[in-house]
C-alpha cells in the first residue's frame, strides 16, 4: 500500500476524524435513540482523547515497553537514527526542505550518542510526501552542518518504518555491522525495534523524548488541543503494532 493510501486510511481511523464521523453518523443517518448514543459516545471519546492525563497515560503504555539507555550500555557498531518528517519550504532556510521538530529531537540525541561512543551514523528516511529532498538527506545536512556530527550512510529509499529497517540492514550488512543503537521517540520504539530485529539487527534501544510532566495539577484534567495529537500518536502506534503482528512481522 502506498504512503498516501496508508495515511488516507489511517486518517479515518484516528482522532479527531474517526470521532467526527461517529458523531456525523448519529446526526444524519440513525434513528433518534441510536443517534443520541452515537453522539454521546463521540462526545465522551473526544473529551477523553483531548484530556492530558488520559492521552499522556496512553503514551506511557507504549513507552513502558522500552527504557532509556543505561549509563554504561552494551557496545554496538553503529547508530541508526529514524526520520520523523520534514519541515517543507522553510522560509528561514531559503525555502528549502529541512527536518521537522520531531526529527530534530531524534537528531539531537543521536548526535549526543555519536560524540559519546564515536560510532558511525546511518540516517534513514525517504520521500513519502513526494518532496524533492529525502528525510535522510535533510537529516544528514542537519547533523553535519548544525551538530558537526559526520554521517557515514544515508538510506533514502524508504517510506515507512518497515522499509527503514530492511533497507538499513542491507546497507549495514555489507559493512559487516549487525548490532546497532536505534534512535527514535520512546513511543515509537516498540514498533521500530521489533521490525529492526525482524530485519536481522541486534538492537540496543536508544529512545528519546519520553512523555513527562513537571507536576500533576488540575490542568492535566482539562481538555486541550495538544492532547489530541498524543491520542492520535497512541492510536497510530497501536494500529501499527497490531497490523505488523497480523502480517507475522513481529514474533509472538
Amino acid at each position: 500500500m502506498s504512503w498516501f493510501a496508508t495515511n488516507l486510511t489511517s486518517a479515518f481511523l484516528l482522532p479527531p476524524l474517526s470521532l467526527l464521523l461517529l458523531a456525523g453518523l448519529g446526526l444524519f443517518y440513525c434513528p433518534p435513540g441510536v443517534a443520541r448514543r452515537l453522539i454521546g459516545a463521540s462526545f465522551a471519546l473526544l473529551w477523553l482523547a483531548s484530556t492530558p492525563y488520559i492521552a499522556e497515560g496512553a503514551l506511557h503504555q507504549l513507552e513502558a515497553q522500552t527504557a532509556a539507555l543505561k549509563e554504561h550500555p552494551q557496545e554496538a557498531a553503529a547508530i541508526v537514527i529514524l526520520g520523523g518528517g520534514s519541515y517543507f519550504h522553510a522560509p528561514e532556510y531559503a525555502g528549502q526542505d529541512t527536518v521537522s521538530r520531531e526529527t530534530l529531537v531524534r537528531l539531537r540525541y543521536g548526535a549526543r550518542l555519536q560524540r559519546t561512543f564515536k560510532l558511525p551514523v546511518l540516517v534513514t528516511g525517504g520521500k513519502p510526501s513526494g518532496n524533492g529532498t529525502s528525510e535522510a538527506q535533510q537529516m544528514r545536512a542537519a547533523l553535519e552542518q548544525d551538530f558537526e556530527v559526520p554521517v557515514r550512510w544515508t538510506e533514502d529509499a524508504s517510506d515507512n518504518t518497515l522499509e527503514n529497517a530492511r533497507n538499513s540492514y542491507r546497507i549495514l550488512q555489507s559493512a559487516g555491522i549487525g548490532k546497532i543503537y536505534l534512535v527514535t521517540h520512546a513511543w515509537h520504539m516498540a514498533r521500530s525495534a521489533a521490525v529492526f530485529r525482524r530485519a536481522g539487527f541486534e538492537v540496543i534501544e536508544a529512545p528519546t523524548a519520553f512523555t513527562t510532566r513537571y507536576h500533576l495539577d488540575l490542568l492535566a484534567f482539562v481538555p486541550r488541543a495538544e492532547s489530541l495529537l498524543d491520542s492520535k500518536i497512541f492510536v497510530h502506534e497501536a494500529i501499527g503494532l497490531l497490523w505488523y503482528r497480523a502480517k507475522s512481522l513481529i514474533s509472538q
